[in-house]
């Protein structure tokens, strides 16, 4: 049996509800008082604040009045001193003195709202624009030297009926306003006396309800020691739950950090996996390359077609293999942009034939252009690139079967409405397909490097990090709206370019082969290997080339070739730069040629090459030869062109 224990000086449950209904009362009763002293009060405010701001504008058209009898007197006393003395200065003055009564007139008519009083000050305009035809009258002639005359109209001034007629209207509204501001006085009185005694009645009411709410607060004091105790319960549990929040939050952020580490694992797992598919795309370009220089060398002597296509398949897989090259640096950020402008649809229709070839024929392409001509100006290879990813993506995602939209379109976006971009003219490029969709957390790593859902060997990760690099760098965004089971729009927002279209430069014919000795030419490499490839190929062309593999030694090895017409210059070398050299050497010869070769593609964006040539490793016999007579041809300041390798 459980006895619960209460009291004995708790308070009955019926007292309790009187004394809130007694509360309620009072304070019904309070608040009535509070807003009807409020109100009175306000009322009595109102009508004090009005008072004195009609007493102040009466004040103010009284002033001004004044002021304006004061202005015009002066005026015309200045045009007395003029017609006496006939100074110029003086004449001015009353003129000044005569526009300024003008602005105290029209200031009067504004801030005068009494109709009898605008009337008074219609009539006073009218005096005010005769009086200053009559003055106007003597100024002239006073202005023309005629000083009989202006002193017998200066006289018919003083004694016209518009100086009468000005004093006494100047005075009438003087008198008016005085009147006005008596009568608006004496009423603000009475209001405030009324309201006074409505207050003081409500306040000793007040005072009633203030005595016995002190009764009812010392009557309630002891329900207030079982609320404190109630409150004390209510902040312990509120302790325990912000202990329990906390230890949740510690929770979650261990969570996370554990998170971060299995990221950081399957990274670090993805990089095995891209390193194992590099070097299995160079094993089989380098098989390539090897087994067809081994076949052209056994059919060389007896079948020399067949060695020649030996040499060819040798030198597509080596092709192959500079083309991976520059796609790893694309992904590293170190391959520069060679941006031109060009409209998104014709991007699209110049790569119908490669995609339908790549893409094969399960798959149906729809291509569709809405940009209406709107150009963006990026690099043409990194875009045909993002789409043709896009698009095996796509044929991926669809199992080799279904079909795949390209569709170019307008989009004017607001500030940071799609990723970072800027607010403006956007060009859209989406692509869509009819595949599986992705999952929502999938979507949120699908830009990750090295993040591919491909099983092992099939995919590296590098595709969609690839195009999100690039459209970074252009200031663009991308957007990715898919379902499962309904198929992926990839939309890619790209600045669009308001410039004029700038047609494209002509490519440097190759010149015709020269004869030996035609240019004595300087190499500087460091390498041995490609300091005799180089060698080898500048021998090939006809050209007397003199080897140098050590950046300080070139100025000596120039003086001892005084013929030297062409420098062909390696960038990165141990010692001292290719443009650290060219520098100092173009100072003692300033009209020496220079061509620069590089393997490392992000130095096509340094300002270091001046306006020299730049020919990019690997390269060709034709590529050289090129960029041999580009780099001859300018021996003048000229702007940069970077010669790609054929």
């Amino acid at each position: 049996m459980q006895v619960e224990w209460e009291p004995d000086h708790a308070p009955p449950a019926g007292d309790a509800v009187w004394r809130m209904i007694a509360f309620v009362a009072m304070a019904a009763l309070g608040a009535a008082t509070l807003v009807g002293l409020i109100l009175i009060l306000g009322g009595a405010n109102r009508q004090r604040d009005r008072a004195l701001q009609l007493q102040s504008r009466s004040y103010d058209v009284m002033i001004l009045a004044r002021s304006l009898s004061g202005t015009m007197a002066r005026s015309e006393a200045s045009l007395g001193r003029y017609v006496i003395s006939g100074d110029r200065q003086i004449g001015q003055l009353y003129s000044e003195e005569w526009l300024l009564a003008g602005s105290q007139l029209e200031r009067l008519d504004r801030i005068t709202q009494n109709q009898e009083q605008q009337r008074r000050i219609n009539a006073l305009r009218a005096a005010y624009e005769e009086r200053g035809r009559e003055l106007a009258t003597t100024a002239l002639s006073t202005s023309y030297a005629k000083n009989t005359q202006a002193y017998a109209r200066y006289y018919q001034a003083g004694q016209a009926a518009t100086l009468g007629d000005i004093n006494r209207l100047l005075d009438a509204i003087i008198a008016h306003e005085r009147a006005l501001l008596q009568r608006r006085n004496l009423a603000v009185m009475g209001t405030v006396e009324r309201s006074n005694r409505i207050a003081g009645g409500l306040v000793v009411f007040g005072i009633l309800l203030v005595l016995g709410a002190i009764v009812l607060g010392w009557l309630t004091l002891s329900a207030n020691a079982e609320r404190k105790v109630a409150e004390a319960e209510a902040d312990a549990a509120r302790q325990r739950a912000a202990e329990l929040s906390a230890a949740v939050r510690e929770a979650t952020d261990e969570l996370r950090a554990q998170e971060a580490k299995l990221r950081q694992v399957q990274k670090m797992e993805a990089v095995g996996q891209l390193t194992g598919g590099i070097a299995h795309d160079f094993n089989n370009m380098l098989a390539v390359v090897l087994g067809g220089l081994e076949l052209a060398k056994r059919s060389v002597a007896s079948d020399p077609e067949a060695a020649a296509r030996h040499i060819d398949s040798a030198a597509e897989g080596a092709n192959r293999a500079a083309a991976l090259t520059r796609q790893l640096l694309a992904f590293s950020r170190e391959d520069g942009l060679k941006a031109e402008s060009m409209a998104a649809g014709e991007i699209v229709e110049g790569m119908s034939e490669l995609l339908d070839r790549t893409l094969g024929d399960a798959i149906t392409l729809v291509a569709h252009d809405g940009a209406g001509g709107w150009r963006v100006r990026a690099d043409r290879v990194q875009i045909e690139n993002a789409i043709l990813n896009l698009a095996v993506n796509a044929r991926d995602a669809m199992n080799g079967r279904g079909m795949l939209t390209i569709a170019t379109g307008r989009a004017t976006l607001a500030e940071h409405e799609i990723g970072e971009c800027a607010a403006g003219d956007h060009v859209t490029l989406a692509v869509t397909d009819t595949g599986t969709g992705m999952e929502p957390h999938v979507v949120e790593r699908v830009f990750e490097p090295f993040f591919t859902t491909k099983p092992v060997g099939t995919g590296t990760g590098l595709g969609l990090s690839q195009i999100f690099a690039l459209v970074r760098q252009l200031g663009g965004g991308i957007a990715i709206d898919t379902k499962v089971g309904s198929g992926t729009t990839v939309t890619l927002y790209l600045p669009r370019d308001t410039s004029a279209p700038v047609a494209a430069p002509a490519e440097i014919a190759a010149p015709e082969p020269v004869g030996g000795g035609s240019l004595s030419i300087l190499v500087v490499e460091d390498d041995p290997r490609v300091l005799a490839a180089t060698m080898g190929a500048l021998e090939e062309l006809g050209h007397d080339a003199v080897s140098c593999d050590d950046p300080l030694a070139a100025p000596a090895m120039l003086d001892r070739h005084p013929a030297v017409e062409l420098v062909i210059s390696d960038v990165l070398m141990p010692r001292q730069t290719g443009p650290e050299m060219i520098a100092g050497l173009t100072q003692r010869r300033p009209h020496l040629a220079v061509l620069f070769v590089t393997g490392f593609a992000g130095e096509a964006n340094g300002e270091a090459f001046g306006d020299h040539v730049l020919l990019r490793k690997p390269f060709t016999l034709a590529g050289l030869e090129r960029a041999i007579a580009a780099a001859t041809a300018r021996r003048r300041p000229a702007p940069r062109q970077a010669i790609a390798a054929e």
